[in-house]
């Protein structure tokens, strides 16, 4: 096999730095996912080949050794089949601009490009009724800073439906509380955009605001050492307050309920109060209302009412007849 003339280290670097920060000029947010795919990869193809990643040729990253990979994602490490296809984004990225930028990559990344996404179940969109919402809303003990912080944070998150990210991101000059009550929200995708606030969530981030730091670059939602809130920190945060709202609330007990669940409850109830799917798609950021279209299928209530409004046919009964043997076959394969 023709060596590649680009060393791989050197492929990947220029990958992050040429390809991925000055030609597309992704988010932080991209990067980061595609550096753990790499750190991932890269480890487990040293486990294979005993050879440390900076000693590894392109060649080593064969289209066998990313199914195995992706196999040992989902096996080993019990991520479920929309992390591996994630993962497999990256790296089906990295063989594109590899065969670009050295020909001699091109035999390896055409066997990388055709490994194939895997198909997997969508499970029901899970959201939380408006009882369950105020449970949990209403769980953190606001006597404490951290209690404060919580119920502010939890209010926020369901108002706007924003993603974790957004509200980790979220800065003191991102907050509009003087005439408009609104949050400025920086997306997936570097894209932007306002979404209104209730007045009681707007009383509760101007009560907020004296308890943290106000400079306009400030996190909004810090942790003790003033520092922005992690995906973990809000989820750790969340189960605590889960754990409160269970005893008011028992249908909350032994559910699996995330801050993306939140964002699931807030467009449900958007279209539940006859809101229009293309405002909840803008209210979400969704690039595409087919994304959005998801909550009306998730809606067995909506699609109820339909029915009720719907004449029930006039069926005439049919005496059964056995089918033809060889169509009996067929169907009872």
């Amino acid at each position: 096999m023709t060596p590649t003339s680009i060393g791989f280290p050197a492929l990947v670097q220029e990958f992050f730095h040429r390809r991925l920060l000055a030609e597309r000029g992704v988010s932080a947010h991209t990067i980061a996912s595609y550096r753990d795919t790499f750190e991932l990869l890269l480890r487990y193809a040293e486990q294979h080949t005993g050879r440390p990643p900076s000693a590894l040729t392109l060649d080593d990253l064969d289209a066998a050794i990313v199914l195995d990979f992706l196999d040992h994602l989902e096996n080993d490490r019990g991520n479920s089949a929309r992390t591996r296809n994630l993962r497999l984004t990256a790296i089906r990225s990295f063989m594109r601009y590899a065969s670009l930028r050295d020909p001699a990559a091109l035999p390896v990344a055409e066997r990388v490009l055709a490994v194939s996404p895997k198909r997997f179940d969508r499970p029901p969109l899970d959201s939380l009724t408006r009882e369950e919402v105020d449970a949990l809303l209403d769980a953190p003990d606001r006597s404490s800073w951290s209690g404060h912080r919580d119920a502010v944070l939890l209010a926020v998150l369901y108002n706007s439906g924003a993603r974790v990210s957004e509200l980790t991101g979220l800065r003191v000059a991102n907050l509009l509380l003087d005439r408009a009550y609104a949050l400025h929200l920086h997306g997936k995708g570097r894209k932007q955009r306002v979404v209104p606030l209730w007045k009681h969530t707007a009383k509760q981030l101007r009560d907020w605001l004296p308890c943290i730091d106000q400079s306009p670059t400030a996190p909004v939602f810090p942790n003790r050492a003033g520092k922005p809130f992690t995906r973990s920190g809000v989820e750790q945060r969340l189960r605590l307050a889960l754990a409160t709202a269970t005893e008011r609330c028992p249908s909350l007990a032994g559910r699996r309920i995330s801050p993306h669940t939140l964002r699931h409850t807030t467009a449900m109830h958007l279209l539940q109060s006859g809101v229009d799917i293309t405002v909840i798609a803008l209210w979400l950021g969704h690039e595409d209302t087919a994304t959005t279209h998801q909550y009306v299928e998730a809606d067995l209530a909506m699609k109820q009412a339909a029915l009720q409004r719907l004449d029930e046919p006039a069926l005439k009964h049919v005496r059964y007849k056995p089918p033809d043997r060889l169509l009996a076959y067929l169907e009872a394969l």
